[in-house]
């Protein structure tokens, strides 16, 4: 099969030939690159209007050129055509549908709508031959993870503000430096030393405005740029690989992928493929070219959903400006799920997200150093989540949450020593009953001022089927792993702590409403209903809603 693929989401006027029986892909870019402020929608359409048609031209004229020999003479130069149906810019996105309804017509072959964000994250995973792996989208306007899963990729966490792309953008023209700012950021960083900013990791959430904003501040109050660029990507980066970790955490997935043309910066994946051979995960980033926005992604997916039917009517495919990967029914895998993500962890020694837990009459758990971090940031990090966790263990235990009663703590080497609570974690045993009580124990700290800031379903304990446990008890529900927790009279931090938990549930439940109902059910009836409320508010926040 060969396939005509048209991307134009934002910045990249791309068309491309994927031929399936080669296994060989042929890009055709004209970039439209800004001198200063970064993307304007309608400078962008403009450029869409003048390119796309030429890309698309040079692209058929190779696919005539290079038609193989045994294909018959009187057969279309391809079989199919995809675009980018979004999410994206709508004047751009409509531009690139046109072309491709008339492309597909005239040629009289099926016409395939394809979501921009889903194609970097299979071209990375076609490329690599992963099975099910993790993906990390950094772009300008995206930074987010999903997860295979019950037949969808899976939202696990995303910016809770802006794109790391436009992010980085906004510190470099508070420079006035010209578009795009991450290859100069990068170049910067070569000379800098490190400097603290802010680092904002909620679960698998994150936040890039309070670090833009004291990056531009540490600039004005006279820091040397070329440390707060080093210092921005340390810590940037950082929170990505962070949260990719508890990714595959929560999935129980040895396999990472990046996409996005963020993830053309080396630092990043240096990081990611440091933090992988640590916890012994495959990690792999595409070539450049299918990094950055390119046809050639748009073009490969494309030809695997054209080959399982996925196919759209020309008077059916309207763009989708605000198209999230999570609301794409995948049709292209067969139905196969091999997510891990239920898999009980087992053995005497436990690896999480951040820590090493060694089990046996008492739990002991150690936050092993990250060389994926910088030292400096790596031991405050350390530090003060082990100081935090400690600490709200005891209040909680106070409120009457169910917690692990803390028997040692060690800040200096980052170690505490606790009860074994438990038989299982949630995340392998996720029954209504028990997402309740989760709903109750988060109501009743919230009600106390205090945010667990890490409740997903590997971080709950809970007995097994028949009830047993250890701890003290049957029929009980134990939050651990209070490190990124904090004390707050603040409803939005509330509303995160349950989408926080929410999100781990929807990440890898089977039938994840039942348990969301339970959840809030329960949250109402002990807490402050205006929590959901907020809650609500948040989920509208993610990109593209």
């Amino acid at each position: 099969m060969r396939v005509l693929g048209i991307e134009g989401t934002a910045w990249a006027a791309s068309a491309a030939v994927h031929d399936t029986e080669a296994g060989d892909t042929r890009i055709f870019t004209d970039a439209y690159l800004p001198e200063s402020g970064g993307i304007h929608p309608r400078e962008a359409a403009e450029h869409m209007r003048g390119a796309i048609p030429t890309q698309v031209a040079t692209a058929l004229d190779y696919a005539r050129e290079t038609t193989p020999e045994n294909r018959p003479s009187d057969d279309p130069p391809v079989d199919a055509v995809a675009f980018s149906r979004g999410p994206g810019l709508g004047p751009c996105l409509r531009i690139v549908a046109t072309a491709a309804r008339t492309v597909a017509q005239r040629l009289d072959v099926p016409l395939v709508g394809v979501n921009h964000m889903l194609a970097h994250l299979e071209i990375g995973r076609a490329s690599a031959g992963f099975d099910s792996p993790v993906c990390l989208n950094a772009s300008g306007a995206n930074a987010h993870l999903l997860g295979y899963h019950g037949g969808r990729y899976r939202m696990l966490g995303e910016t809770m503000d802006t794109g790391v792309g436009n992010a980085i953008d906004k510190f470099t023209r508070h420079l006035d430096w010209s578009h795009p700012g991450g290859p100069k950021v990068e170049a910067a960083a070569e000379d800098g030393a490190y400097v603290d900013l802010p680092y904002v990791v909620t679960g698998m959430e994150f936040s890039f405005s309070g670090i833009m904003s004291a990056a531009k501040q540490a600039v004005d109050d006279g820091v040397p740029v070329e440390d707060v660029c080093f210092s921005l990507q340390e810590h940037v980066f950082g929170m990505l690989t962070e949260v990719a970790e508890r990714a595959l955490s929560l999935t129980g997935s040895d396999e990472l992928v990046l996409g996005g043309g963020v993830g053309q910066n080396a630092r990043l994946r240096e990081m990611l493929a440091e933090m992988c051979d640590q916890r012994g995960a495959s990690f792999h980033a595409p070539e450049p070219r299918f990094l950055r926005d390119n046809a050639g992604m748009i073009a490969v997916l494309g030809a695997r959903m054209a080959a399982a039917g996925d196919t759209v009517a020309v008077e059916e495919s309207a763009v989708r400006p605000n198209w999230r990967p999570n609301d794409v029914p995948v049709t292209w895998r067969d139905g196969e799920d091999v997510s891990r993500a239920a898999t009980p962890r087992e053995g005497p020694t436990q690896r999480g997200a951040e820590a090493t837990v060694s089990l046996g009459e008492r739990v002991v758990k150690r936050r092993e150093a990250k060389s994926y971090r910088h030292p400096d940031l790596d031991a405050r990090l350390r530090r003060e989540r082990t100081r935090a966790e400690a600490r709200l263990l005891h209040d909680a235990r106070k409120l009457g949450v169910s917690t692990p009663v803390v028997h040692d703590v060690d800040q200096r080497e980052a170690t505490i020593t606790m009860e074994r609570v438990g038989a299982s974690d949630l995340a392998g045993r996720l029954d209504p009953d028990l997402v309740a009580t989760v709903g109750r124990h988060l109501a009743t700290l919230h009600g106390a001022g205090v945010v667990h800031g890490d409740p997903t379903t590997r971080n709950v304990r809970v007995p097994d089927a028949t009830g047993r446990a250890l701890g003290g008890g049957s029929e009980r529900t134990w939050l651990v792993d209070f490190g990124l927790g904090y004390h707050s009279d603040d409803v939005e931090d509330y509303a995160m702590d349950c989408h926080v938990f929410e999100g781990s549930v929807v990440g890898t439940a089977d039938d994840p409403a039942p348990l969301v109902d339970a959840f809030e059910a329960a949250y109402r009836e002990t807490g402050d209903p205006s929590v959901v409320e907020q809650l609500r508010d948040i989920e509208g926040r993610g990109r593209y809603q």
